[in-house]
């Protein structure tokens, strides 16, 4: 059955598409795939609302099921931020690079357990009548003081991953996507996704 990644965002979609296709046989698509389509500004205060937001909008629009994510950074010692902002942390039009610059300036005085940080991304599972599931995994670490490793994208780069010594940009695609907050997402979801499927087979 066909399946809409709800994302442009091309890394992103790679590791929902690296874990899914364990999970079920799925045809799975991506907004890649309808360039008509026009996503919603994210208006939600959280990253589940933001989750069932999208998965609703694109499950309704384009009249298929769609799972959505909504992701993000949270340093305690900065009052949670970047939080629901970290894509656009600094500015509207930032790039990965321009909002790991800010942080780690935004951090240059903390030390030691002032710099501890964690990966929440919520993800949400909808039909073109609603929502039917959500679901979140968190992924804890500590923010470096400067960038390391070549992989990932976001804040990969000062994610040190707890456990790992390692920051998720210096961990290999795979092991990633065995240990990422997404992946602690789906993990949940996967009951949801089997029955899904196992309906859609008996429908068809």
């Amino acid at each position: 059955m066909e399946l809409i990644i709800a994302s442009h965002n091309v890394h992103k979609i790679r590791e929902f598409r690296a874990i899914l296709k364990k999970m079920g046989n799925f045809d799975l698509l991506s907004l890649i795939d309808f360039p008509q389509y026009a996503p919603l500004p994210e208006t939600g205060t959280t990253f589940e609302e933001n989750a069932i937001l999208k998965a609703e909008h694109v499950a309704k629009a384009l009249g298929k099921w769609a799972i959505a994510d909504d992701s993000g950074l949270v340093v305690p010692a900065l009052q949670n931020a970047p939080g629901v902002f970290s894509r656009r942390y600094a500015g509207e039009n930032a790039t990965d690079k321009d909002n790991r610059k800010k942080l780690l300036h935004e951090m240059s005085s903390l030390q030691d357990a002032h710099r501890q940080a964690y990966f929440e991304c919520w993800i949400a599972i909808a039909s073109p009548q609603g929502v039917i599931k959500t679901a979140k995994g968190i992924s804890e670490g500590v923010i470096t003081e400067k960038e390391r490793g070549s992989f990932g994208f976001g804040y990969d780069a000062l994610f040190l991953k707890h456990e790992y010594g390692k920051t998720f940009a210096e961990i290999d695609e795979a092991t990633k996507n065995r240990i990422s907050h997404r992946r602690k997402a789906l993990d949940k979801l996967q009951p949801t996704l089997e029955s899904i499927l196992a309906q859609h087979a008996l429908s068809h």
